[in-house]
């Protein structure tokens, strides 16, 4: 068996609610625009774009209950999101087949360092700058789909210091779970450990030190992350 030329980096895994178990992550998938609203606020036209996604590290995955605010950066926002975590996946998995890959579902914040992606997008470059930078996706516990079924509705909201910032419904996505799902194994061989993120509600607005956030999913709970 090879010789490991360094140590390898320790695992990512996130904590299961309810148990002792550990889900293993293996990519991470983001969804852009996927709510009408935001899409509105963000430029654009929900009617006619098709998805596009992103990708963060699954080291990005920030378990702490706190968001370390980046370097180089002065205009950091926050993204309230539902997290899908798949047990399988495979490539052209049919949408009406899509939900048998999911292993459950979480509380998630995509956070972005609104100003340098801005620079990309002005200058056509890739967003990783502004999105897959440390602690960049806080996120709760993974709760089972067994336990809490495959929310398809159901309100989303986020509050900054007691304030709600962001409000919607999980009925409001443009492309729903199962078509994400089937969508991204169009391009993409899916697997075991991905992790996806759905999109965001409009609202989205800058966080500062100090700032408490507080997400909110119907039927997985909350998730307090407090700005560091």
């Amino acid at each position: 068996m090879p010789t490991l030329a360094i140590e390898p980096p320790p695992a990512v895994t996130l904590p299961v609610a309810g148990s002792d178990l550990v889900f293993p992550v293996r990519r991470v998938y983001c969804i852009g625009r996927n709510y009408a609203a935001h899409t509105i606020e963000m430029g654009g036209d929900p009617d006619r774009e098709e998805p596009f996604f992103f990708q963060k590290n699954p080291d990005n995955l920030n378990v702490s209950g706190e968001f370390p605010y980046p370097p180089r950066s002065s205009d950091v926002h926050h993204e309230a999101e539902l997290a899908v975590m798949l047990k399988s996946g495979g490539v052209n998995i049919p949408v009406d087949g899509a939900l048998d890959h999911v292993y459950g579902y979480a509380l998630a914040l995509d956070m972005t360092r609104r100003d340098l992606q801005g620079e990309k997008k002005s200058l056509r470059q890739p967003w990783e700058i502004g999105k897959a930078f440390e602690g960049s996706a806080p996120v709760g516990p993974v709760h089972p789909a067994s336990r809490v079924g495959h929310p398809t509705d159901g309100r989303i909201a986020l509050e900054v210091n007691g304030e709600i910032r962001q409000e919607g419904d999980l009925n409001h996505m443009i492309w729903k779970v199962p078509e994400i799902i089937s969508y991204l194994s169009d391009y993409f061989e899916l697997a075991g450990g991905d992790v996806i993120l759905s999109g965001t509600p409009s609202g989205v607005a800058a966080v500062a030190r100090g700032d408490v956030m507080e997400l909110e999913v119907d039927r997985l709970g909350a998730m307090t992350v407090r700005v560091v």
